[in-house]
């Protein structure tokens, strides 16, 4: 595309080396808001931030939070119409129609008491009617000068999620609500610039494509001075906190994630601000939108999971800090996968609900994360888990069975002894407030004919994405060009609008060959060479923002909005883009592979990758029927309306509300604590372990032989028990041959074998028969039950020790094995149990006779009364691990201990969702060794981050 000569100033010398995809010739038409990583409005050229572009609140509304331009709730103390009904009576427009409808918080259905009183509606969860949203970041761009009030500047991109944080902090809602979220990369600005200020400061851009672009292409951006660090003072953290509370509709709260505290002078250093983002954005985000990063040594990936680890630590302490009884925490995406069972560690008992809002990947997929484990863990310490699409939810169940073993269904998982529950909610905008902004502006209708004027007597496609391979940009214009050769009438008939925000991902904009831009910028390059001229170029894109009244007006002009994301949560321009089609009906393509595709039925669905399709899909649209135009856009506008960004939020939590009272949450057993545990045995001086054998130490397997422990075990066991102030036991079913056979050579080992039924403390080679005193008569009798059913139960047999007896049915057939076990413990439990006192006890596909007084419990007892001091003193540190039936009396004798609970970690381990007396859960023998390796100094992957929340920084040797 060739373009008029224009004169060279010096302002222009400094785009001689800029991208040529980025000249003013090029970017000096209309663009849209997006993403701004600097916080500037999505809406606003940054040099115009100055000029507020928020539109007055219902007059009959108390406003939310300044921070929010789209707020439009009812008030709490008027009247709420009892349905959609009500609120629509007296409406003489579609316009009072949607204003009306959005007064209400649940526009579906019959009114429901949670929507004006929760804590009515359920009693039996004592609600105190606070809800505490956890975010990522604070909806502000935080400047700082030393001594100086903070400078906040209004940040943009998630405004689906901020437009749901404001209607709760508002008087619509009827929760007291509080934001809790990091600072944000903190901008140092100069001292002499006034508090007031509200003149943007542009951060460095590693990326030429990034915004924002000046306009008129007549200044550069000022580049910074180099980021040496932050030190904030108590007192200006106080006044940032203060601010924050004392200015705005909704209570923040911040999160300081800090690399270092001057104890002494209370001050806090902040240094590289942006390793807090690098775990989330370079191996989640990218993950979960199908996408694999290079392969590398993984050193740096351990690096940035160690600062999510503690960065997801810090929110769950800043929350405990404001929580109180009753309150319900909602949680909010990628960057706080590990922060609900973070919570749930600390407080078993709390009601939190998550939400995430990009897509979820296939189980094929996602067990490619180094750190599977640990994040589907972290994410479901929540009550309840929401997605954006059924797709996303099923993938989600699927990983949780596929990867940790738990039973799951299209309502949830049962995971840790309690029923999460796993729903879809697509997200909607604050449909009002857009509308409102979109319509009756006389600045957007001067904008809309100048548009008309410029590309007169052609279609207009739209398109808004951000500047990243996942948003299908490439892919749209490869499109656009099949559709231009194989519908030669549409030639110069057509223009292509296609804006693009800059990347929010570290690795795009720190892409320094500028790889994907040239790729984009060819093919627009490609395309106007070829069916362009002169005086028309059929692809017009725009790497920049433009006004609030520019966006709206585009998106009103447009004859076909075009989306083509390849992967995508809810892409709210899509719905944007309705709300402004009011009147025009112009066809939106979407792609199917776009979280708001299941929401937006008539639409026009597309594969993005089939250009064929999408070509065809733009010639139906273009040449689509008026009338079904219209039928098209007044249901996909109706669901806008209806399923708006309060109906939303409302439904979420009256969701999570009908599940805490549906499901009993009290038997949920959280995670353990590693951090917690580490820092235990640290300030420990007596240390007593009691550890299970067959699928604690090593994996259940069918032949009971086969279970050897690995050279690792026993490596890892003799380390531990070598140190003096550790008493290690391996307390299990085994009888002695085995024990000492594969165990006896670990001199500092205690063993216990057969349940407790005999001794061999540590640096003895002789065994104590605790039951040599008592009647065994009991097991001829046994023994005949036993063989009468292992002869009719194929690849079932008798194990028989020197005081227990055990049928296994490990190698029978699952379902028969299970039916002949039942039917032989209850012929037990009529005879022999009657007659003497023995237990039958049920193990993992197996039956045990034992005595009755013989038990795990017993033993756990005696030794933590053993290993007590001459004062009397108990044990500082036990840890107790245990994978079965018969390890929940050690759990118990534990809970009746008077140990206090900070000294002692009851372990269940294992992928079964039962309910256990243990304090915590591990999901396999190998999380077993890996705690123990992480005592023993020699922390693996799994335990980068519990090293990191106490030291504050990994040593490079554990890397």
């Amino acid at each position: 595309m060739s373009s008029s000569p224009r004169p060279t100033s010096a302002d222009d010398k400094h785009q001689d080396d800029a991208h040529p995809a980025l000249h003013p010739s090029i970017t000096s038409v209309p663009v849209t808001p997006g993403v701004h990583l600097a916080g500037h409005s999505a809406y606003i050229e940054p040099d115009q931030a100055e000029q507020s572009t928020q539109l007055p609140f219902d007059e009959q509304a108390t406003p939310g939070p300044q921070w929010n331009a789209n707020s439009y709730f009812a008030p709490k103390d008027k009247p709420r119409p009892a349905s959609p009904t009500e609120a629509a009576a007296g409406a003489r427009s579609g316009e009072d129609l949607l204003r009306k409808l959005s007064l209400i918080g649940d526009t579906v259905g019959k009114p429901d008491l949670a929507d004006v009183d929760p804590r009515a509606a359920h009693p039996g969860l004592n609600l105190s009617g606070g809800v505490i949203s956890a975010t990522f970041c604070v909806p502000y761009q935080i400047g700082y000068s030393p001594g100086l009030d903070w400078e906040l500047k209004s940040r943009r991109g998630t405004s689906a999620l901020f437009d749901s944080l404001s209607y709760l902090a508002s008087s619509s809602s009827p929760w007291n609500h509080t934001m809790v979220g990091w600072t944000g990369e903190i901008e140092e600005r100069p001292e002499a610039r006034p508090a007031t200020t509200s003149a943007p400061a542009i951060a460095a851009q590693t990326n030429k494509a990034s915004a924002p672009i000046p306009i008129d292409g007549s200044s550069r951006p000022q580049q910074p001075a180099a980021f040496e660090g932050l030190r904030v003072s108590r007192e200006d953290r106080q006044r940032l906190e203060r601010q924050l509370e004392r200015n705005h509709g909704g209570r923040i709260v911040p999160v300081w994630l800090t690399d270092g505290l001057d104890a002494d002078q209370d001050v806090a250093t902040i240094k590289d601000q942006s390793k807090w983002r690098r775990y989330a954005e370079h191996e989640l985000y990218t993950l979960f939108h199908y996408k694999q990063n290079e392969p590398a040594d993984g050193r740096a990936v351990r690096r940035y999971w160690a600062d999510y680890y503690r960065m997801n630590k810090l929110f769950a302490d800043r929350i405990l800090e404001i929580y109180k009884p009753g309150d319900i925490i909602v949680i909010h995406d990628y960057y706080l996968l590990l922060l609900p069972s973070l919570l749930r560690q600390r407080l078993p008992s709390v009601y939190i609900g998550f939400f995430l809002h990009i897509p979820f990947p296939s189980s094929e997929f996602y067990r490619c994360l180094s750190r599977r484990k640990e994040i589907l863990e972290g994410v479901l310490g929540a009550n309840m888990i929401g997605f954006q699409s059924y797709s996303y939810s099923r993938h989600f169940s699927s990983c949780c069975t596929r990867i940790l073993g738990f039973d799951s269904s299209s309502a949830g998982v049962d995971a840790y002894g309690a029923h999460v529950a796993v729903d879809v909610f697509p997200i909607g905008i604050a449909a009002a407030s857009t509308q409102r902004q979109a319509f009756g502006d006389p600045l957007i209708e001067e904008k809309i004919k100048g548009i008309r004027e410029l590309y007169a007597g052609k279609k207009i496609i739209v398109g808004r994405d951000r500047l990243d391979s996942v948003r299908g940009v490439a892919q749209k214009l490869q499109a656009f060009e099949m559709f231009l050769e194989r519908y030669p009438e549409w030639h110069d008939k057509v223009v292509l609008i296609q804006v693009t925000s800059p990347s929010h991902l570290q690795e795009d904009q720190e892409d320094a060959d500028n790889r994907f831009v040239n790729k984009i910028a060819d093919l627009v390059a490609r395309i106007n060479g070829t069916y362009g001229s002169l005086s028309f170029a059929p692809v017009q894109h725009f790497p920049q923002y433009l006004s609030r009244e520019e966006y709206f007006a585009l998106l009103r002009v447009a004859d076909v909005g075009l989306i083509t994301s390849v992967r995508d949560g809810m892409n709210t321009t899509s719905l944007e883009y309705v709300i402004c089609q009011k009147g025009n009906n112009g066809p939106l393509i979407l792609s199917e592979f776009s979280g708001t595709a299941g929401s937006l039925g008539n639409a026009i669905h597309i594969n993005p990758w089939d250009l064929g399709g999408v070509a065809e899909a733009i010639n139906e649209a273009l040449t689509m029927p008026m009338d079904l135009r219209k039928e098209h856009q007044e249901k996909l506008y109706k669901h806008v309306v209806t399923n708006n960004v309060q109906n939303w939020t409302n439904n979420f939590l009256k969701r999570l509300m009908t599940n805490l009272s549906s499901f009993d949450q009290s038997f949920a057993t959280p995670a353990l604590d590693r951090a917690k545990l580490l820092y235990q045995y640290r300030q420990a001086k007596k240390r007593v372990f009691m550890f299970d054998y067959d699928g604690t130490l090593t994996p259940i397997v069918k032949d009971p032989q086969a279970a050897i422990p690995s050279d690792r075990v026993l490596r890892t066991l003799k380390t531990l028990a070598s140190d003096p102030a550790n008493a290690v036991w391996i307390i299990s079913g085994r009888d002695q041959a085995f024990l000492d056979e594969w165990m006896g050579h670990i001199t500092e080992l205690g063993l216990s074998a057969e349940h407790g039924s005999f001794m061999r403390p540590p640096r003895s080679e002789e065994w104590e028969n605790l039951t040599e005193k008592e009647d065994m008569s009991w097991q001829s009798e046994v023994m005949s039950v036993f063989q009468h059913y292992t002869e009719r139960t194929q690849g079932s047999f008798i194990e028989r020790k020197k005081i227990a007896l055990t049928w296994h049915y490990r190698r029978a057939d699952p379902e028969y094995g299970v039916y002949q076990a039942r039917e032989c413990q209850k012929l037990l439990n009529n005879t022999v149990v009657k007659k003497f006192d023995v237990e039958v006890m049920e193990g993992k596909a197996n039956l045990e006779v034992r005595p009755r007084f013989v038990n795990k419990g017993e033993i756990a007892k005696r030794l933590v009364e053993a290993y007590g001091d001459q004062a009397g003193q108990a044990p500082e540190f036990v840890l107790c691990l245990g994978d079965d039936f018969t390890d929940e009396d050690m759990f118990r004798s534990l809970r009746q201990s008077k140990l206090p609970a900070d000294h002692v970690f009851s372990v269940t381990v294992g992928a079964s969702s039962k309910q256990t007396l243990a304090s915590w859960h591990l999901l396999e023998p190998s999380d077993v060794i890996s705690v123990i390796s992480l005592l023993n100094g020699s922390a693996d992957a799994g335990n980068i981050g519990a090293v990191a929340v106490l030291e504050g920084t990994v040593p490079e040797s554990r890397l």
